[in-house]
């Protein structure tokens, strides 16, 4: 095995030295397809622009196996021998492991291709980042029939050798808002003519405030944050339109629900308190990463041969993995990647992971795929 986990360490080197963005993953898309061709695996004609589909075996029941493969808009300062060739575009997400992890694990689900009681669905999903990925692979059709899907993501606090799961909410649900507030403008010396854009959205701004403080459980996580707020441009000025922009993160999709209806209706009651208008617009963003807790308490039991588990702790960051987990079961854990000893967070442009972490996350993939398929053949 240490032949294979080196051919491993060097198709993850590679494809770290040639990140591509979201959407622009044509390379990347190009260098997967030969690899599975010289594996014999049969790639799917699923009319996606980038990243492809997979099978392995045949028949049902299907289970499926997901790995995002985009980078983000961030310079690289690791330093590393093979650090990225492409100025401004780093992997400094880990992508380049969870493809290369996926590919290893195809590699040997192929070997064992003839023992295996129904299909693996192989998913390199373009375009995580920016959570459009997994909806466009949804919506090929490719999963209609598929029973459960399997994915991860590394998580550089754990060290190389563990994995954390559990049952329910694993990552935040992600509401990112941006609310243009118009009034009328007027001079500062006659703000009586005017309607105070700045005042109407500050206000707003110190009323969403209550949402979590007062309206939800202290023993329920939640968090709002307005990051970012624009209006005027002189000192004797009443503008007439302004900005602010944020986001909401919850675990229970329920309240984020909630959150947002209530969102909207401080929003629009204090801008009519002003006189003034207010358009509230919201990106397409992820719900919670929410496991199946019968499949996540059965794949936990089942890591216990390959890797020091644990019970994980919920990230607050968003995953678009939770759209596929909208519609069928869906399991995500976190494996440990640390590859420094005081580990940067993902998306930082000094990240760096431990190749030891492979054997993890290959096994991770295989065996859960194998313990699936016969799990759902005596269904």
């Amino acid at each position: 095995m240490k032949t294979f986990y080196n051919k491993l360490i060097q198709t993850r080197h590679y494809l770290h030295q040639h990140p591509e963005l979201s959407g622009q993953e044509f390379e990347t898309t190009e260098f997967l397809r030969r690899y599975l061709q010289d594996l014999d695996i049969k790639i799917l004609d699923s009319g996606l622009a980038t990243g492809l589909i997979a099978d392995i075996g045949s028949g049902r029941p299907i289970v499926a196996l997901r790995a995002d493969i985009d980078a983000l808009p961030i310079l690289e300062k690791t330093g590393l021998p093979y650090a990225s060739q492409n100025a401004g575009v780093m992997h400094a997400c880990g992508h380049d492991f969870h493809q290369t992890s996926l590919l290893g694990a195809a590699e040997l689900l192929k070997a064992m291709e003839d023992d295996l009681r129904g299909t693996v669905r192989l998913i390199f999903q373009p375009a995580e980042e920016i959570s459009q990925g997994a909806s466009a692979v949804l919506a090929t059709g490719l999963l209609d029939d598929v029973s459960a899907i399997i994915g991860f993501h590394n998580m550089p606090q754990l060290s190389a050798g563990q994995l954390a799961l559990k049952p329910g909410a694993m990552m935040a649900g992600v509401e990112k808002f941006k609310v243009t507030v118009r009034g009328v403008s007027s001079h500062a010396a006659r703000p009586d003519l005017g309607v105070d854009t700045v005042l109407a959205l500050t206000s707003m701004v110190q009323n969403l405030q209550v949402l979590v403080s007062r309206t939800v459980s202290p023993f329920e996580p939640a968090v709002l944050s307005v990051t970012h707020i624009e209006a005027g441009a002189t000192w004797n000025v009443l503008p007439q339109s302004g900005f602010f922009e944020g986001t909401i993160r919850t675990f229970n999709p329920d309240l984020q629900q909630r959150l947002k209806a209530d969102f909207i209706r401080i929003v629009e009651n204090t801008a009519e308190n002003f006189g003034a208008q207010a358009d509230i617009a919201w990106d397409w963003t992820p719900p919670v990463t929410y496991n199946d807790p019968d499949l996540a308490e059965l794949l936990f039991k089942n890591s216990q041969d390959f890797a020091q588990l644990l019970e994980a702790e919920p990230s607050s960051a968003g995953e678009d993995f939770a759209f596929y987990q909208e519609q069928l079961p869906g399991v995500f854990a976190f494996i440990g990647s640390n590859g420094a000893e005081h580990a940067p967070d993902l998306h930082h442009d000094s990240m760096i992971i431990d190749d030891q972490a492979f054997r993890v996350s290959v096994p991770y993939y295989v065996e859960s795929a194998r313990f699936l398929l016969q799990h759902y053949q005596k269904l």
